[in-house]
């Protein structure tokens, strides 16, 4: 595997930025998640919270929403998956 070439330390910090842009629309149906790790590969593991963790639309909100907007504000992100 590719290993990523990027600071860890500001990529969280533009991870955490861009996860709380995205909150309310978590939160307005009952859910949220939290950001875990970069792994050097460039998948970012988040924790489902609330209705998130057991909602059957998760898996494509993860991919359709956070995944989009996490590789919008980082090029080098592959994939987002969560760790539930």
């Amino acid at each position: 595997m590719e290993q990523l070439t990027i600071n860890k330390t500001a990529v969280s910090k533009i991870i955490e930025e861009t996860l709380t842009q995205l909150r309310p629309f978590l939160e307005a149906d009952g859910g949220d998640m939290e950001f875990v790790e970069i792994t050097d590969e460039g998948v970012v593991k988040v924790k489902l919270l609330g209705a998130c963790s057991n909602c059957s639309m998760s898996n494509m909100t993860l991919k359709a929403g956070v995944e989009e907007a996490l590789k919008k504000a980082v090029p080098q992100i592959k994939s987002v998956e969560a760790i539930n």
